[in-house]
């Protein structure tokens, strides 16, 4: 099944540089190059006509309309407006960003700045992008689930891990099948009332894939966590929670830098699970930190 990419997104109000990065990939090469233009200079365009931007760009004047509407603006006027509002709040004194490319002869110093820098637009990106709609109806199928798998490989398994422990935590059964074919085999014993979840960045893992469209198909609620709003996963997927997609580097693969905006998006399902499942979930932590103190505490000399 398909998703609307405005809904993905929410109110044309959103972040802008946010929907630029994420919808990125998925453009077309003059789509990009409008999208690119309004979010690194928002005042400059939005002091143009359709007329201007296209000639801008090297592109087109419907380019440019398609491009506003990718975005989440019903047409080009509604995108100067945002533009224009932009433009005023970044005159108002809000800090220029600054670029996180990582050389290789970078001090530590320095690299300590761009990769806490990144960290935190990811995840400022990830929060404004998230649909509450898409994750409140994923936190009310896990609160109740029978059973919960969780797909992920490389990067996004150590996601799916979390979320399993997390879940585990709270007293609720959970899996994260690290082999294909396990995960696979345990997609074909869920049904309605369990719940699948895919972790991909690209959206295109075959691996986690797979397993979803089982579970799909078996009557399980599916749930894509990707930062590719209209890649192959959704079409498995009841609910799609989008995650930002940060600038990949040679010293940085998107793999890697993904993880960050996953990770939040775990955390807000984890966190919305608990609170629906407060009365069981309370005493489930309480033990199993009781069961662990243990072993945090100084041995005996």
């Amino acid at each position: 099944m398909t998703r609307d990419v405005k809904e993905t997104f929410g109110s044309p109000g959103g972040s802008l540089a946010a929907k630029v990065r994420t919808l990125g990939p998925s453009m077309t090469r003059s789509m990009h190059r409008v999208a690119e233009a309004v979010a690194s200079d928002p005042a400059g365009c939005a002091a143009l006509t359709v007329t201007g931007l296209a000639e801008l760009t090297g592109t087109s004047e419907a380019t440019v309309v398609r491009t506003a509407r990718l975005l989440g603006y019903p047409g080009y006027r509604d995108l100067r407006l945002a533009l224009a509002g932009l433009a005023a709040r970044q005159e108002s004194g809000q800090a220029p960003a600054i670029t996180t490319d990582i050389a290789v002869d970078d001090s530590l110093a320095d690299v300590v700045t761009k990769l806490a820098y990144e960290e935190r637009q990811t995840l400022a990106d990830t929060a404004a992008g998230l649909d509450t709609v898409q994750l409140g109806a994923a936190v009310t199928a896990l609160a109740a689930a029978r059973r919960t798998d969780v797909y992920g490989i490389g990067a996004s398994g150590l996601v799916a891990q979390d979320l399993t422990q997390k879940l585990l935590r709270i007293g609720l059964l959970a899996h994260a099948p690290g082999d294909p074919h396990l995960a696979v085999t345990n997609a074909v014993q869920l049904r309605a009332g369990d719940v699948a979840i895919a972790i991909t960045h690209s959206g295109s893992t075959g691996d986690v894939i797979e397993p979803l469209r089982v579970a799909f198909e078996r009557g399980a609620t599916t749930v894509a966590i990707t930062g590719r709003p209209d890649s192959p996963v959704t079409q498995y997927a009841d609910h799609v929670l989008t995650t930002s997609t940060s600038r990949e580097s040679e010293l940085r693969p998107a793999a890697m830098s993904s993880r960050t905006s996953q990770l939040l998006v775990v955390d807000c399902l984890f966190v919305g699970v608990a609170q629906r499942t407060y009365d069981s979930a309370a005493p489930a932590l309480a033990a199993s930190y009781e069961a662990l103190a243990h072993r945090h505490r100084s041995a005996p000399r």
